[in-house]
C-alpha cells in the first residue's frame, strides 16, 4: 500500500479523498493554486504545494507542476478526482513515465472511453446501442447545419472531451445550431483544451440513469447498481439518486451487464461511469442507449456509496496498489435510498445566474462527515452527509465551477430521504451570494419528484417562466404568521429593555398584523397564541438576533431562517423567501395611506447579470437591434451566457469591449 499520495484537483473532493486517505493510514499532499491558498483542503492535508496563479490552465491543469510536487514531496501515487487532469491520457503517461501510480484506470482505457467519439465507435463495435448521430470530424459550422439537418432535429452539439455540463448546446432549429457551434468549441477548448464536436439525435423524454463500474487489475470488474441523474439544468445534474425510482431488478441487470461487458472490452480497472440515456416514453425500459463512459470518479459518487456501504475512494486506491476486489458480485447490495443535491453558487431567482463573492456566513446542516470505516459511516450523521470544500469567509470564485456542497441523505425509503433533504435544507445557511438551496428543497417537495416521473427536461417543464420560490399552502402561512408575531414580541421586548428610557414599564405589544403576500394574519400573544381567532399550538426558541429559529406549529415542524427587514422579516423555509411585513395591530391600518414606490426602468440598458468576462460584443453604436437578438457573450465559471435585446431599439452608447472584466449589473450598453 501506498505511504504516500498526492491530490490533483482541489475543493470538496480534495477533501473527500485526504478523508478516506486519512482513515487508511496514507499521507497526503495537497496542490494549491492562489485562489486556493486558504482553502480547507490544502489546511487538511499532510503537505500542500504552491502550483501557481488562480486560473486553472495556469495551475492546476499543468501536468508538469503536479509531477514536480510529487517529486518534490516523496507521494508514489495521483489521485486525480474529477475534471482537471482525470481523464487526460498524456498525463497518466506521464505519471507512468516517471515512476509514479496513477489512481485511476488503465491508459489504454481513459484514451478509448475518454473521447466521446472514439468511444461511441468502440461501443458501436461491442454490440451496445448507440444514439444515431455523426461520430466524426466537423469541418465548420456550415458542416454541422448539413448534419444536424440530416439526422433531424432537436439534435445535441457536445465538445468531444467535455464533461460536467461544459461544452453542450441542444439545437431545435438550425438557426440553434448556427449560433451554439463555434460557442461549443470555445467552450471545449477552454474547459478541455479540444474544440473537436460532435452532433447526435436528442432523445425525447430521457431519463438519464448511470452504471457504476468497480474494476481490479486481475480481471475483476463489477457493477455497483445504477444512479439516476434526470434532473439536470443546461445538461449539469443538479439531483442525483440511488437507486432509480424507474429501473427494475431485471433492467438493472441487462444495463450492469451490458456495461461490464463494455469495460472489459478495454481492459477497464478502477471506478468508473458508464452513462446511458434511457427512453421514458419506453414502459418495458428496455430503450436504451450508450452516452459515454466517464473514466473516473462521479460527483454524485457518495449516493451509491450509501445504497451498497462500499467506499469507491478507498477501493480506487487499493486496485491502483494492485489488490484484488475482496467482494463479488453477489455480495453488492442496495439497502435504503440515497439522494444528493448539489448546492450551487448560483441565483434561481435571477435565471440561475452564477454568483460569485464571499461566504459572510457558511453554516452547514451536519459539520462535514468522517467515515468510520462502516457502512452507516458513509451516510453522515443521522442520514445526513455533507461533502463540501468551502469555509465562512472564503471566496467562491469565478476561476472554477459553482458547486458549494453536496448535500447527501439516507433514508430506508424515498420519500424518507427526500424529508431528509428538506429538513437539512432548511437548516443550510448561506449569506453572501445566491445560492439554489430554496430550488432544490422545492423540487424535493415537487408531486412530480415524489412520483418518481423524472426526464432531463424537468427543470423546464415544470419551470418554464422561471423559479420563483416553491408555492407555500395557506395552513403553512398561517403557520409562519404565528412564528412571525412570536418574533416580532421578542424582538419588541428586547428594544423595551436596552433604550434604558421607559424605567421598565412599558409591555411590548402582544397583537400583531402580519402580511406574507396578498394574506394578512391577526396574531394574538395572550395566554393562548391566536392567528384570526384560532388558537395555535407553537413551540419555538428565539432570541433577538438568531438566524434559524426550529420551530414546532401544530406538529408542524418548521426551519426558518430569519433576516430582520426595515417592514418586518425575510423569512426562509421549505424552498420559498417570504417577505413578511409585520405592524403592531392598532397602527396597521394606516398602511393604506402610503405612497407606492415604482422602480425604476432599465430595460433600456444591457446590464451584466454576473460577475465574468465578456468575451464577445456583437454591436457597434447606431446599430438597430430586433428583440431576441443577441447582443453580447459573458463567460462566468466557464460558462459562456449569451445576453439578448429584450425589445427592437438602436444602440446609443457602447461602454465595454470584448476582453473586459464586468462586474454584476455593469452596464455594457445603453439602447434607444
Amino acid at each position: 500500500m501506498f505511504k504516500k499520495i498526492l491530490i490533483a484537483n482541489r475543493g470538496e473532493i480534495a477533501c473527500r479523498v485526504i478523508k478516506t486517505a486519512r482513515r487508511m493510514g496514507i499521507q497526503t499532499v495537497a496542490v494549491y493554486s492562489d485562489a486556493d491558498a486558504r482553502a480547507p483542503f490544502v489546511a487538511m492535508a499532510d503537505e500542500a504545494v504552491h502550483i501557481g496563479p488562480s486560473p486553472a490552465a495556469q495551475s492546476y491543469l499543468i501536468a508538469d507542476k503536479i509531477i514536480a510536487a510529487c517529486k518534490a514531496t516523496g507521494a508514489e501515487a495521483v489521485h486525480p478526482g474529477y475534471g482537471f487532469l482525470s481523464e487526460r491520457t498524456s498525463f497518466a503517461e506521464q505519471l507512468a513515465a516517471e515512476g509514479i501510480a496513477f489512481i485511476g484506470p488503465p491508459v489504454g482505457a481513459i484514451a478509448a472511453m475518454g473521447d466521446k467519439i472514439e468511444s461511441k465507435k468502440l461501443a458501436k463495435a461491442a454490440g451496445v446501442n448507440v444514439v444515431p448521430g455523426f461520430v466524426g470530424e466537423i469541418e465548420d459550422t456550415e458542416h454541422a447545419v448539413r448534419i444536424s439537418n440530416e439526422i433531424g432535429y432537436p439534435v445535441m452539439m457536445k465538445a468531444s472531451a467535455g464533461g460536467g455540463g461544459k461544452g453542450m448546446r441542444l439545437a431545435y432549429t438550425e438557426q440553434d445550431v448556427r449560433e451554439g457551434f463555434e460557442a461549443v468549441k470555445r467552450e471545449g477548448l477552454n474547459s478541455f483544451g479540444d474544440d473537436r464536436v460532435f452532433i447526435e439525435k436528442f432523445i425525447l423524454n430521457p431519463r438519464h440513469i448511470e452504471i457504476q463500474i468497480l474494476g481490479d487489475q486481475h480481471g475483476n470488474i463489477l457493477y455497483l447498481n445504477e444512479r439516476e441523474c434526470s434532473i439536470q439544468r443546461r445538461h449539469q445534474k443538479v439531483v442525483e439518486e440511488a437507486p432509480s425510482p424507474f429501473v427494475t431488478p431485471k433492467m438493472r441487470k441487462a444495463m450492469g451487464e451490458q456495461c461490464v461487458a463494455l469495460a472489459r472490452a478495454v481492459g477497464y480497472y478502477s471506478a468508473g461511469t458508464v452513462e446511458l440515456i434511457v427512453s421514458g416514453a419506453d414502459p418495458s425500459g428496455e430503450s436504451f442507449y450508450f452516452l459515454e463512459m466517464n473514466t473516473r470518479l462521479q460527483v454524485e459518487h457518495p449516493v451509491t456509496e450509501c445504497i451498497t456501504g462500499i467506499d469507491l475512494v478507498e477501493q480506487m486506491i487499493r486496485v491502483a496498489a494492485g489488490e484484488k476486489l475482496a467482494f463479488t458480485q453477489d455480495d453488492v447490495k442496495i439497502e435504503g435510498w440515497a439522494i444528493e443535491n448539489r448546492v450551487y453558487a448560483e441565483d434561481p431567482y435571477r435565471g440561475f445566474l452564477p454568483s460569485t463573492g464571499r461566504l459572510v456566513r457558511y453554516n452547514p446542516p451536519v459539520e462535514g462527515w468522517t467515515d468510520d470505516g462502516s457502512a452507516n459511516g458513509r451516510r453522515g450523521v443521522d442520514g445526513v452527509r455533507v461533502d463540501d470544500g468551502v469555509y465562512e469567509g472564503g471566496e467562491v470564485s469565478m476561476f472554477y465551477d459553482p458547486m458549494i456542497a453536496k448535500l447527501i441523505t439516507w433514508g430506508e425509503t424515498r420519500d424518507e430521504a427526500a424529508d431528509l433533504q428538506i429538513a437539512a435544507l432548511d437548516a443550510f445557511e448561506i449569506e453572501g451570494l445566491g445560492h439554489n438551496i430554496d430550488f432544490v428543497s422545492a423540487i424535493m417537495q415537487h408531486p412530480r419528484f415524489r412520483s418518481g416521473e423524472l426526464t432531463t427536461g424537468f427543470i423546464a417543464e415544470e419551470y418554464p417562466e422561471g423559479f420563483t420560490g416553491a408555492a407555500a399552502s395557506d395552513a403553512a402561512k398561517k403557520h409562519l404568521a404565528a412564528i412571525a408575531g412570536f418574533i416580532a414580541t421578542a424582538r419588541a421586548d428586547r428594544a423595551r429593555q436596552i433604550s434604558g428610557q421607559l424605567d421598565g414599564a412599558l409591555e411590548p405589544p402582544y397583537d400583531w398584523t402580519v402580511t406574507i403576500g396578498d394574506q394578512s394574519f391577526e396574531v394574538a400573544l395572550d395566554e393562548d397564541v391566536t392567528v384570526n381567532g384560532e388558537v395555535i399550538d407553537l413551540a419555538l426558541e428565539y432570541t433577538p438576533g438568531d438566524r434559524l429559529v426550529q420551530a414546532e406549529v401544530d406538529d408542524t415542524v418548521y426551519g426558518v431562517k430569519v433576516e430582520p427587514t426595515r417592514s418586518g422579516l425575510r423569512m426562509t423555509t421549505r424552498g420559498a423567501i417570504h417577505n413578511v411585513q409585520i405592524l403592531p395591530s392598532r397602527i396597521a391600518h394606516l398602511t393604506r395611506h402610503m405612497i407606492e414606490k415604482v422602480p425604476p426602468d432599465l430595460s433600456k440598458f444591457l446590464i451584466c447579470p454576473m460577475p465574468g468576462l465578456l468575451v464577445a460584443l456583437h454591436v457597434a453604436e447606431g446599430d438597430k437591434v430586433e428583440a431576441g437578438q443577441p447582443l453580447a457573450v459573458v463567460e462566468a465559471m466557464k460558462m459562456e451566457n449569451i445576453l439578448r435585446a429584450e425589445k427592437s431599439a438602436t444602440v446609443k452608447k457602447v461602454n465595454a469591449k470584448a476582453g473586459d472584466s464586468l462586474a454584476v449589473d455593469a452596464i455594457i450598453l445603453e439602447l434607444e
